[in-house]
């Protein structure tokens, strides 16, 4: 047997023990035996200089990375509906009933209290490890990925997929781990984050992670699973999951709810999460702009707990509005430091009898926002929070409207402006890359930039007397001015920073009424007409056209005056289409527009309803089950010429 043989026989045998003693947690032999086999592999690799790709030596890398690369998701990741109680829980049930016209089969799993990654792998090998970023591109941390003992480095699956799961550091290694630690972790899920976003990777090999996968995000062929399949195919291919259970009762899943004792749990959680199983039910389903409609997470109750108000500052945003902060004697909440909590406005204030100096009762809403619920006790001392009769930021008098507070100065006030530059450069907005809240203070200091429109008047010896502002930086942010007039109709309405109006709500408006001067003409009355639009949102819309008319005008002079065309009349107009596959010459993003701009529209599965499925090289299961809906097929060819005649 010759040396290389001797290593891959050596590999197996290691990567099965890791596995069983990693995933399955079930040892078959002693820490000892394993470390000879392993010694004997080093010394291997050594005399060969030959590392296979999957060696466990390749787990812990050597020099710290000097930064993290970016990298795009196979697919998007999204986010989850949340909810509180069981009601709640029911009213999303019977929402998803109505729906579908019966009760659909659920899963129920862990929501675990760590960090998502998403991993992915092409020819059975691991390729890739990546956070969840913002859904659609994360920070690359393959390496430190490669610490983890319980990811496969390779998997029998030999083709392209991505599978997402959930990096936690266990009670039990945070507990060891603070046993040496100069400087002791203060909770698993900070634990993990700071592991996995540490550019030493020997360090983050110190906390013994783990990784719970839950969802295979995609597939080669695009291929669908149900949750079921997908948990299935998971541990098949060795990666580790955790709990499921599976009912088209919802009385019978929250009775599992109530069963979850948080306590016994070698991990954290911070809820449950229930998903529609079947696949063909999630395609009729569908998303909002940020959840899944076919899942929701259970959120367990908020910890709570008391400390010192000590004073409350008052911060303007770019609508103007007057927002108090309360700042807090420090406490540990949640597992985090908490300092400070946001009071909602001057209503909020008065509703819970808040003073300074008194004892409140805070808790983080959903594990994240600190929240002030209401006094606990009331300090001899205490003193009122006063109504402010000013502008903090500067100085104009403030008027009353319904519960908040607001400032006039729309372009004098510095914070107001400085909030509203920073939020119209945003990528979800017009996507001026270089304005951070630093280069926003400067250009209202320096060059004396008082609404967003001024940006398109810069010239590169303007821009010169802004710090950090050299020659490379200019030109770009130049061309990201430019090619910022371009924007779509969303992006502008999102810009605008219309009070109450964020990116879906733009979206729904420029589809709706498809330009600004419909939009601005629009009255309340018909406002509400568009889903989702009610009475307070409308009221936004019209004052503010009604009192920054001129802010639109001036954009007009600029050029940027975008329209919404209307989907429909096209040679696709009500036809729904199926991707699957690599095509010849078009991306799945060109074939999509292509379709939409047409009047079609695209579906993530092939049903029933599926008239035209579109496949490239590679396409499988989509395709398959295409053929044997006897489905309409098409190729990239046969499409480009539909589109032409």
């Amino acid at each position: 047997m010759d040396e290389l043989e001797k290593m891959r026989l050596l590999i197996d045998k290691l990567n099965d023990l890791a596995y069983k003693y990693y995933v399955l947690d079930a040892p078959v032999v002693s820490d000892k035996e394993y470390d000879a086999l392993y010694d004997e592999l080093v010394a291997l690799e050594k005399s060969t200089g030959v590392t296979l790709d999957n060696s466990p030596t390749r787990r812990v890398g050597g020099e710290p990375l000097k930064e993290f690369a970016s990298h795009t998701h196979l697919r998007r990741l999204y986010s989850l509906d949340k909810c509180n109680s069981y009601d709640e829980l029911r009213a999303w049930f019977a929402k998803l009933q109505n729906a579908l016209g019966y009760a659909p089969a659920c899963t129920l799993e862990y929501k675990l209290d760590g960090l998502t990654i998403c991993l992915t792998y092409r020819g059975g090998k691991l390729v890739t490890g990546a956070t969840r970023g913002n859904g659609e591109t994360g920070e690359k941390v393959t390496e430190q990925v490669m610490t983890v003992r319980s990811v496969p480095l390779t998997i029998p699956y030999d083709g392209e997929i991505e599978v997402q799961g959930e990096g936690i550091m266990r009670i039990s290694a945070l507990n060891k781990y603070n046993e040496t630690a100069a400087v002791p972790l203060k909770n698993p899920r900070n634990a993990v984050a700071g592991a996995i976003r540490n550019l030493d990777v020997r360090e983050t090999a110190k906390r013994n992670l783990d990784i719970i996968f839950y969802n295979v995000n995609y597939m080669d062929g695009d291929c669908k699973l149900t949750q079921t399949r997908q948990i299935e195919f998971l541990k098949n291919n060795r990666f580790k999951t955790g709990m499921l259970f599976k009912s088209d009762d919802i009385e019978k899943i929250i009775a599992e709810i109530d069963k979850v004792d948080r306590a016994s749990l070698d991990f954290a959680i911070d809820g449950m999460v229930i998903k529609v199983d079947d696949c063909a039910a999630r395609a009729v389903l569908g998303y909002t702009d940020k959840f899944p409609k076919w899942a929701i997470a259970f959120k367990f109750e908020a910890e709570e707990t008391t400390t010192e108000l000590l004073d409350v500052v008052w911060q303007v945003g770019k609508t103007g509005k007057l927002t108090p902060l309360a700042i807090l004697e420090p406490v540990e909440l949640c597992g985090a430091t908490v300092k400070r909590a946001t009071l909602n406005n001057y209503g909020d204030i008065q509703r819970k009898d808040v003073t300074i100096g008194s004892r409140v009762f805070i808790r983080r809403s959903n594990d994240v926002i600190p929240e002030i619920l209401g006094v606990a006790q009331q300090a001899e001392d205490a003193r009122e929070i006063a109504k402010p009769e000013i502008c903090p930021g500067c100085g104009s008098e403030v008027y009353e409207e319904g519960a908040h507070l607001f400032c006039p100065n729309f372009y004098g006030c510095r914070p107001q402006v400085i909030a509203r530059l920073v939020y119209f450069c945003a990528k979800e907005c017009m996507d001026i890359e270089g304005v951070s809240q630093k280069t926003a203070e400067q250009l209202y200091d320096k060059l004396g930039v008082r609404e967003a429109s001024e940006l398109y008047g810069l010239t590169a010896d303007d821009l010169g007397k802004i710090d950090g502002f050299k020659q490379k930086k200019t030109e770009n942010f130049l061309a990201a001015v430019q090619s910022s007039k371009s924007a779509d109709l969303p992006h502008f309405l999102n810009a605008l920073g219309i009070d109450n109006v964020g990116r879906k709500t733009a979206k729904d408006l420029a589809e709706y009424f498809g330009s600004v001067d419909a939009l601005a003409a629009a009255d309340a009355e018909t406002l509400v007409k568009v889903p989702d639009i009610g009475e307070i949102v409308a009221q936004s819309i019209t004052e503010y056209f009604a009192r920054h008319s001129e802010v639109v005008a001036r954009f007009k002079e600029i050029g940027i005056n975008p329209v919404c065309e209307k989907r429909s009349g096209g040679v696709f107009d009500g036809l729904k289409f199926v991707l699957t596959g690599t095509l010849p010459t078009l991306s799945r993003d060109e074939a999509r527009a292509k379709i939409e701009a047409a009047g079609g529209a695209v579906m993530s599965s092939v049903s029933k309803l599926t008239d035209i499925v579109l496949a490239g090289e590679s396409a499988g299961y989509k395709l398959e089950k295409a053929r044997a809906l006897g489905k309409k097929i098409i190729d990239e060819t046969e499409f480009l010429n539909m589109l032409n005649t």
